[in-house]
């Protein structure tokens, strides 16, 4: 499929779909005259990108996960980052959580207190 296309199906610009195509995030598309042609496993590395990002996954990160072996995408190890990425996100869950309930208690004790004028 051509990169309008693909486009659509990701939500991601040109722009961008160039750019990660200029890091190395997915292969340089084969052509077609002077189009690139875009293949199903493109549009779900692209997909994982957009996803990864509001993750909150930076893209120099993601270059260093997304490998290709025989021409194919590693998908092990996108798996492997992804079980890690979630580690990290429910650490940050627990972190906020111990935040909220520091919050909760200054809240608390600031009720008990005569409020002065």
């Amino acid at each position: 499929m051509y990169i309008g296309a693909v486009s659509k199906r990701t939500g991601l610009s040109v722009k961008a779909i160039r750019l990660y195509e200029d890091m190395g995030l997915i292969r340089i598309p084969l052509r077609q005259g002077n189009y690139r042609v875009y293949s199903e496993t493109d549009v779900e590395v692209l997909q994982l990108i957009k996803q990864a990002k509001q993750f909150g996954v930076t893209l120099n990160r993601l270059k260093g996960v997304i490998r290709y072996r025989n021409g194919d995408v590693d998908w092990e190890r996108i798996h492997d980052f992804l079980l890690d990425v979630r580690q990290q996100l429910m650490a940050e869950q627990t972190l906020l959580e111990q935040k909220m309930q520091s919050v909760e208690l200054c809240l608390r004790s600031m009720d008990t207190c005569p409020q002065t004028a």
